[in-house]
């Protein structure tokens, strides 16, 4: 699919050149941080935690973002360059005491997994943090039940906007990209579903984006939804 779609939240039939019909994919991707769970502001914070310490100043919000979606050690490299490795441990030091004051589950995210899930479709994790946090954070909200395949960034060599996350979730579920959904919060997440061959959706909850982003064929998605529940009607 080529030409982006809203499918907003203002009339159940949706838009678009589905005619307002469900798409009726059975396998749906998502991704964790800023489409599941709202991390956004430990990653703000850490982030300039982090600047503060190696840079001395703080960095603007938007520069944050921009990173969103990207594994952090391709993050860091372009900020911290030969002290990469020293910034990612001060970043997750500081994460490790303060995630569970501000991290917290998107309203009306609980109550699609659980529908998708009584609906029969099967659900995938795909991100791009590392396993143990997804782990620990998938247990602590119980959002873990959910999941038949959770896959992180200790598990392919490639990463967003490459295809192999989603297509090792899809394989180890048994599935097609041609019967699945990708949803996601960044330019990354489009990107992976794009390359797959699965349909992108971008979700409107999570943060500001910069649409210069979005603007090229690898990284414009298919659709836009403003609320967890719109996805029911898209799908």
């Amino acid at each position: 699919m080529n030409q982006e779609k809203t499918f907003p939240e203002v009339q159940a039939g949706g838009s678009g050149d589905n005619g307002g019909a469900p798409l009726r994919k059975q396998f749906v991707a998502f991704d964790f941080d800023g489409t599941v769970i709202d991390t956004n502001k430990l990653i703000v914070d850490s982030w300039q935690h982090t600047f503060l310490k190696f840079h001395g100043y703080r960095h603007s919000e938007q520069e944050i973002y921009g990173t969103f979606g990207e594994t952090l050690y391709d993050s860091m490299k372009d900020f911290f360059h030969e002290k990469a490795d020293e910034a990612i441990a001060c970043y997750r030091e500081y994460q490790k005491d303060s995630w569970r004051e501000s991290v917290r589950v998107f309203p009306g995210i609980t109550g699609l997994l659980q529908e998708l899930e009584n609906q029969g479709r099967t659900l995938l994790l795909v991100t791009s943090r590392l396993k143990p946090t997804t782990m620990e954070y998938l247990e602590h909200f119980d959002l873990k039940r959910f999941f038949k395949v959770v896959i992180t960034s200790n598990d392919t060599k490639a990463h967003k906007p490459d295809p192999e996350p989603v297509m090792m979730a899809l394989a180890k579920a048994g599935g097609r990209p041609e019967e699945s959904v990708m949803v996601g919060d960044t330019r990354f997440d489009v990107g992976c579903a794009n390359n797959a061959g699965a349909v992108s959706v971008l979700v409107n909850w999570s943060h500001p984006v910069d649409e210069k982003d979005f603007q090229t064929p690898e990284f414009r998605p298919d659709f836009r939804i403003g609320k967890p529940e719109d996805l029911l009607r898209l799908i």
